[in-house]
């Protein structure tokens, strides 16, 4: 059975190369369920793109068919990225919000001739899964790793870390710990979470027994990070002086307006805000929102969509709509551009970007609406996590 898929892959990418006055491009990603948030901002960076570089590459014109994972299922994802390159006859693959989903899609992008662009999976392996992988993301190491030094830097000595427990989750343990207890901190207790849980109120009772000066903590932006937030504050860990260290996912933007002022002071170490100050954010933003219709749900994972397309983009012109898997990712490595986030790369060996991490606080922007207002910047970010993993 395996060979039979493998042969009707390869047969598919053939088709494909023949076909190619249209280029096909397979998005996966939550479109429905408790995350669809996340696969609509998705598509509000795809077609932002597009609205501001066209559909048309050369003589060939760009499509996007989207397939819905509405949770982290990494075999109905594998089945979908199969049907999208046998019956769909898609180029690309690109998308994945979830880790467990790109690394099942990972082992098919070789025999199928497609390379595999990842929008948001944080994971460092995963470009360690095929050499076809480019990820325009960020990885949990790269914006993790700040984060223990500003939390050292503040003073705090003893940390509590709390994470969902599946990879990314363990991925952002093992960074915090790493550069926390390198400065000289204590990791006083670590607590891993089902990725099910929605009831914090527990955990925020562990966190005070536990003698922690801070909590570190990560978990899958969307429903789970709103109300871990709400739990931080109402339970009073917050009054407590019990100091809060997260990722970005922790105060993504569309978030805000449900916490309101008792978000306002926290901060996070992420590589992209909405309140960016540049001109291709401000041109971007402007495209994003109007392409998602309600400005208050953009997010994060818009840009990691948006310069997805600008590097598949670049893959096409390299390969004048062809379909040739190599010729197209060796085509972006050591790629740089202005990103809406600020200068990025793709490294030329681990084909992962390079970028800046800010570290950001949560205020409030002239007009009343609450921002990630950027305090620092650690520049040229690559992923420490990829030489932890070996």
């Amino acid at each position: 059975m395996k060979r039979l898929v493998l042969a009707v892959l390869a047969a598919a990418a053939f088709q494909g190369a023949a076909l190619a006055d249209t280029v096909k491009i397979g998005v996966i990603g939550p479109f429905s369920g408790p995350f669809a948030l996340q696969g609509k901002n998705f598509k509000a960076g795809i077609d932002a793109y597009m609205a501001m570089h066209g559909t048309a590459i050369g003589d060939d014109t760009v499509e996007i068919i989207y397939r819905d994972v509405p949770k982290a299922d990494p075999a109905q994802s594998k089945a979908l990225a199969q049907e999208l390159v046998v019956k769909e006859g898609v180029q690309y693959l690109a998308g994945f919000y979830f880790t467990p989903d790109a690394m099942a899609a990972a082992p098919l992008l070789e025999q199928a001739n497609v390379p595999m662009v990842i929008m948001n999976a944080a994971t460092s392996a995963i470009v360690t899964k095929s050499p076809l992988v480019v990820r325009t993301s960020f990885t949990i190491w790269q914006t993790v790793t700040p984060t223990a030094q500003v939390a050292f830097e503040d003073g705090t000595r003893k940390i509590i870390t709390v994470v969902s427990d599946y990879a990314p989750g363990h991925d952002a343990e093992k960074a915090f710990q790493a550069g926390f207890e390198k400065a000289g901190g204590t990791i006083v207790e670590q607590l891993r979470l089902p990725m099910a849980t929605n009831d914090f109120s527990p955990i925020m009772q562990r966190i005070k027994d536990s003698g922690a000066e801070g909590l570190f903590v990560f978990l899958p932006s969307g429903p789970p990070t709103l109300g871990f937030v709400k739990a931080y504050n109402e339970n009073g860990l917050n009054k407590a002086g019990i100091k809060f260290y997260a990722p970005g996912d922790l105060t993504q933007e569309s978030d805000l307006p449900a916490l309101g002022d008792a978000a306002l002071g926290l901060r996070t170490t992420f590589h992209y805000s909405i309140a960016h100050d540049s001109s291709e954010n401000t041109a971007f933003v402007a495209a994003a929102r109007k392409a998602i219709g309600n400005p208050a749900e953009l997010s994060f994972p818009s840009v990691g969509a948006f310069d997805g397309m600008h590097v598949i983009y670049k893959m096409i012109e390299a390969t004048g709509g062809e379909a040739d898997a190599q010729k197209a990712v060796d085509a972006v490595k050591g790629l740089s551009w202005a990103s809406p986030r600020g200068p990025v790369s793709i490294d030329a060996e681990s084909r992962h970007i390079t970028q800046n991490i800010y570290l950001r606080e949560v205020s409030k922007a002239e007009d009343g609406s609450y921002i990630n207002k950027e305090l620092r910047t650690f520049e040229k970010q690559g992923d420490p996590g990829l030489a932890a993993a070996k």
